[in-house]
């Protein structure tokens, strides 16, 4: 069996676009799809987080990050 690769949009289970043309008859397919919602992102952020929170437990995000800034800028002229 040979895989090809095919781009489509499909909305409401109904293809709406397809970057080629498909052979005729029957094919089986395996859908492999990239979320659009950007809810999902922030649930998978948020999860990132949780799972990460505990690593830097003494760290002060706000003055970490003015020194990381003041690091970034300290070779620039102006």
């Amino acid at each position: 069996m040979t895989h090809k690769i095919a781009k489509a949009l499909i909305e409401n289970g109904q293809i709406k676009y397809i970057d080629k043309k498909l052979p005729s008859g029957r094919i089986q397919v395996h859908l492999i799809y990239d979320e659009l919602d950007q809810d999902t992102q922030r649930v998978k952020a948020k999860e990132l987080v949780h799972l990460t929170a505990g690593i830097y437990r003494n760290i002060e995000p706000e003055v970490e990050s003015h020194l990381l800034r003041e690091d970034w800028e300290r070779n620039v002229e102006g």
